[in-house]
């Protein structure tokens, strides 16, 4: 067959734009959400898109929280309004080191 292997013939590599986590990092170390990627890879292999999309709708949830991190933003507002009610409130005094000053030095 005349078409095998010829990404490696004509010195390309079609799939480096495809996947973005798996191609060849820095340091050969892999990158942060390599394992979500594979996964979500992994998972939709062999299955129409439209399939796809439906079963492996989980895997391609975590590789997306991994690259933005949208929910861990959204936590993390959750839990500053809620400091920000208590001192309003009353019920929460922040350290002093958390207010710019800085601590006594023996």
């Amino acid at each position: 067959m005349p078409f095998w292997e010829l990404q490696r013939q004509l010195g390309i590599d079609v799939d480096r734009w495809l996947l973005r986590q798996s191609m060849a990092q820095p340091y050969g170390k892999a990158a942060a959400c390599h394992a979500f990627e594979r996964e979500w890879v992994e998972c939709g292999h062999g299955l129409g898109q439209t399939r796809a999309r439906r079963e492996c709708q989980p895997e391609y949830e975590d590789f997306m929280e991994c690259m933005h991190r949208t929910k861990l933003a959204l936590r993390l507002k959750t839990i500053l309004e809620q400091r920000d009610k208590m001192i309003r409130e009353g019920k929460y005094t922040p350290p002093d080191y958390h207010k710019g000053k800085e601590e006594s030095r023996p």
